[in-house]
């Protein structure tokens, strides 16, 4: 199953066009490699997306063409869901005007 429809179906992203730009945008990794849309998804691949300032990275369980939205927690299961704090230089001082 492709990688876009996958989370589209796995209710991680909301549309397949977003996980698809977010695939272009190098934004999303499998089994440590980048993956374009098209890329392949397996039972026991782990997938890390980055939104923002977000990283999740989730374990496939299963896959399915169709699910019903109470049972799409059952395609993954979540390793890692953290915030992503942008880095900031404490070594140049800051001036206040």
């Amino acid at each position: 199953m492709r990688i876009d429809l996958y989370l589209k179906i796995a209710r991680l992203v909301k549309r397949r066009p977003i996980s698809k730009e977010l695939a272009n945008q190098d934004r999303i990794l499998i089994n440590g490699r980048h993956a374009k849309p098209s890329t392949d998804v397996k039972i026991g691949d782990e997938i890390d997306l980055i939104f923002g300032h977000r990283h999740l990275k989730v374990k496939v369980l299963d896959l399915a063409d169709s699910i019903k939205k109470a049972m799409s927690m059952t395609l993954y299961e979540i390793l890692i869901d953290e915030r992503i704090y942008p880095q900031v230089d404490e070594t140049t001082p800051k001036t206040l005007d």
